[in-house]
C-alpha cells in the first residue's frame, strides 16, 4: 500500500486528498500523521514549505468527522493572519463534504464578522493569539470542547512577544486533550513550553536547512545602490513570481514604488495594510496579477504560492534561521529557485551565520555589467569553475509588463 492510502482516512478525506493533487506523503506527513490518528502528542520540528499543514490537518479532520457538531473540538494557533489564513484554506479544501466547518481568527479583521461566524458554530478554530484572547474576555467563544490543540511556527509566536497570551489560553483548555507543536527552531522558552503542554510527545524532526534545489547567491553593494542593482537584477530573473524581502514597512512601501515605476506589476505586503489590502496584494501575488511582492518577514511563513522563482533578500535576514524561513518560499512543490542577498559591509557576522547555517560558504557575485561607482570589489566571486557571474548570465526576454501598484501603506 502506497501514497496516503497507508493512512486509512476516511473514503471523502481520500477523494479530497486526490482532488488537491497528493499523491505521495511528504516525510514530516509519513512521520507525523500515523502518530497524530494514534493520539500522541507529539512535538515536529520542521521548517516552512515541509507539508506539515497537511500533517496535522488530515489526522484533525478524520478525527472531528464523528462526534459533536458547532463545538469548537479543534484550536489551532498560528502567529500571523497570513499563515492563519492559509491553515485556513488547507482545512476548507481537505475538509470537503466532512460537514465540519473552520473559521478564522485574528486582529485587523471585523470583530463583528467573527462573532456571526462563532455563533453560527465552528468545529475547527485557527486563530492568532492577541484577537483569541479578546473573544475568551468577551466570552463569545468556549475552549471547554476543544479535543485537540495545535501550536504552529510556536517560535514565530515567542518571537513576537506571544508566550505569555499562549499560556493564558492553554490554562482555559480541558487538560485531557491532543497537543501538537510545531517549531522550525527549538530555542529553549520553546523548550519548556512543550515540556509544560505536551504529555510523553512522540518527536519527530527533519533535517535543518532548505532543499537542495534552491542555488544562493550574495551580492555585496553600498547601502545607496541596492535598489539600482535590485533594478538590475530583476531584467534577468523572468517573468515569473518573484518575492523580495525588506527590513522595515516603509522601505517595503518605497521598494514596491520604484519596482512598479520600473514597469512591473506590483503590491506591497507590510503591517500597516488593512486586513482586506493584505489578503488582496496576497491574493493578487498567487493569480499572477502581480509578479513581484515586496515584503516584510511577516510573509515569511504565511505564503504558500508554489511558482515562486527568486527570493530577493534587499535586506540580509537577521540571522541565518530568518534566512532558511525566507528562502523557503522558493523552490516549492518540487522546483527549483533561486536566493539572492544584498550585503554591506556592516554584515559580516550575520553572513557567517547564515553560511553556518547552510553548513557551506555562499558564492559572491558581482555584475559585471552594473556600475557600482567605485565601490571597491574585495569579495570576489567564488563560484566553482565552469559557473558564469551573473553579468554574464543569458537575460531573459522582457515581456511588457503593465504598471501597476497596490497595497500601499501610510508613509
Amino acid at each position: 500500500m502506497s501514497g496516503f492510502q497507508k493512512f486509512s482516512f476516511s473514503p471523502i478525506l481520500a477523494d479530497n486528498i486526490a482532488r488537491a493533487g497528493f499523491k505521495e506523503p511528504t516525510p514530516i506527513q509519513n512521520e507525523a500523521i500515523p502518530y497524530v490518528l494514534q493520539g500522541h502528542d507529539l512535538l515536529g520540528l520542521a521548517q516552512t514549505g515541509t507539508g506539515k499543514t497537511a500533517a496535522f490537518a488530515l489526522p484533525t479532520l478524520h478525527r472531528l468527522m464523528t462526534g459533536q457538531r458547532k463545538k469548537v473540538r479543534a484550536l489551532v494557533i498560528a502567529p500571523t493572519r497570513e499563515l492563519a489564513e492559509q491553515i485556513n484554506e488547507v482545512f476548507i479544501a481537505l475538509g470537503k463534504a466532512c460537514n465540519l466547518r473552520s473559521v478564522t481568527i485574528y486582529g485587523g479583521a471585523s470583530m463583528n464578522r467573527q462573532l456571526q461566524e462563532l455563533r453560527r458554530g465552528a468545529e475547527i478554530v485557527v486563530a492568532c493569539p492577541g484577537r483569541l484572547l479578546d473573544h475568551m474576555q468577551r466570552k463569545s467563544i468556549s475552549l471547554k470542547d476543544v479535543e485537540t490543540l495545535i501550536l504552529d511556527e510556536a517560535d514565530q509566536m515567542f518571537d513576537m512577544g506571544f508566550l505569555p497570551a499562549i499560556k493564558k489560553i492553554v490554562a482555559e483548555l480541558p487538560k485531557e486533550r491532543q497537543t501538537l507543536l510545531f517549531s522550525a527552531t527549538m530555542p529553549e522558552e520553546i523548550r519548556k513550553l512543550s515540556q509544560q503542554i505536551l504529555r510523553n510527545p512522540t518527536k519527530v524532526e527533519l533535517a535543518r536547512g532548505p532543499v537542495a534545489t534552491i542555488s544562493h547567491a550574495l551580492y555585496p553593494v553600498n547601502q545607496e545602490l541596492k535598489t539600482a542593482l535590485l533594478l538590475h537584477l530583476l531584467k534577468s530573473c523572468g517573468t515569473e513570481a518573484i518575492l523580495i524581502f525588506t527590513k522595515t514597512k516603509h522601505k517595503a512601501t518605497r521598494i514596491a514604488e520604484q519596482v512598479a515605476k520600473a514597469g512591473y506589476t506590483t503590491a506591497a505586503l507590510q503591517g500597516n495594510l488593512s486586513q482586506n489590502r493584505r489578503q488582496k496584494a496576497l491574493d493578487g501575488f498567487r493569480s499572477g496579477e502581480f509578479q513581484i511582492l515586496v515584503a516584510t518577514d511577516i510573509a515569511a511563513r504565511g505564503i504558500d504560492v508554489n511558482n515562486i522563482t527568486h527570493i530577493i533578500n534587499y535586506d540580509v535576514p537577521a540571522n541565518g534561521e530568518t534566512y532558511i524561513h525566507r528562502i523557503g518560499r522558493t523552490a516549492r512543490a518540487a522546483k527549483s529557485g533561486e536566493a539572492f542577498t544584498f550585503i554591506t559591509g556592516e554584515d559580516k557576522a550575520i553572513v557567517r551565520d547564515i553560511e553556518r547555517t547552510l553548513g557551506k560558504p555562499i558564492e559572491r557575485r558581482f555584475v559585471e555589467d552594473f556600475d557600482y561607482k567605485g565601490m571597491s570589489k574585495t569579495v570576489h566571486t567564488t563560484a566553482p569553475a565552469g559557473n558564469s557571474k551573473e553579468g554574464s548570465r543569458p537575460k531573459a526576454e522582457n515581456k511588457p509588463r503593465r504598471r501597476q501598484f497596490k497595497g500601499f501603506g501610510r508613509r
